[in-house]
């Protein structure tokens, strides 16, 4: 790492906490994601950044859409543990999460969420370990005036770890 550089300035930058679905041979699946951002507003347009051994990855690749849901601040750590620690190569993270399907063929999910988007990807670029994908949003659609659940909330209150194949994921020292 350059001499310059300390990581602990990037503890500063907002995000957020988001559910990221897509399908893989019609079998949905989904993960835990903080970087997820608009882009444009007109056309509206909004990215996601995916590690490339996740299989959301390798599902977001193949269909070309992804979801995003916005999680709550309530959301329990015991939701996001079940997207962001487990691997849906090994379990199916959707069953008994409510969700819906609407326009693209990913699920919404829409427990535990304030808002909800379908994306169809137009590009993609990459960002070494990961994948910035980048596409025009099909549907949005506010669930409810609940607050969002931030980075930080995430890990101040609820004591939320970052798993090692996050964008921000950072060695403790």
């Amino acid at each position: 790492m350059h001499k310059n550089i300390d990581l602990k300035a990037f503890r500063a930058l907002s995000y957020g906490l988001y559910i990221v679905t897509s399908v893989c041979k019609e079998k949905p699946n989904g993960q835990v994601a903080n970087t997820v951002f608009q882009v444009t507003s007109s056309p509206p347009r909004m990215a996601v950044c995916i590690n490339k051994e996740n299989l959301t990855h390798q599902c977001i690749s193949e269909s070309g859409v992804f979801a995003v849901s916005v999680l709550e601040d309530a959301t329990p750590l015991s939701f996001i543990g079940q997207f962001g620690f487990k691997s849906g190569r090994e379990i199916d993270k959707l069953t008994g999460v409510a969700s819906l399907k609407e326009a693209t063929i990913c699920p919404l999910v829409t427990e535990h969420a304030v808002a909800v988007f379908e994306v169809r990807v137009e590009s993609q670029l990459d960002v070494g370990t990961h994948t910035l994908f980048v596409g025009k949003v099909t549907r949005a659609m506010p669930l409810n005036q609940n607050p969002p659940l931030t980075y930080a909330a995430y890990h101040e209150k609820k004591r939320g770890k970052t798993p090692p194949r996050a964008p921000t994921y950072q060695v403790e020292t």
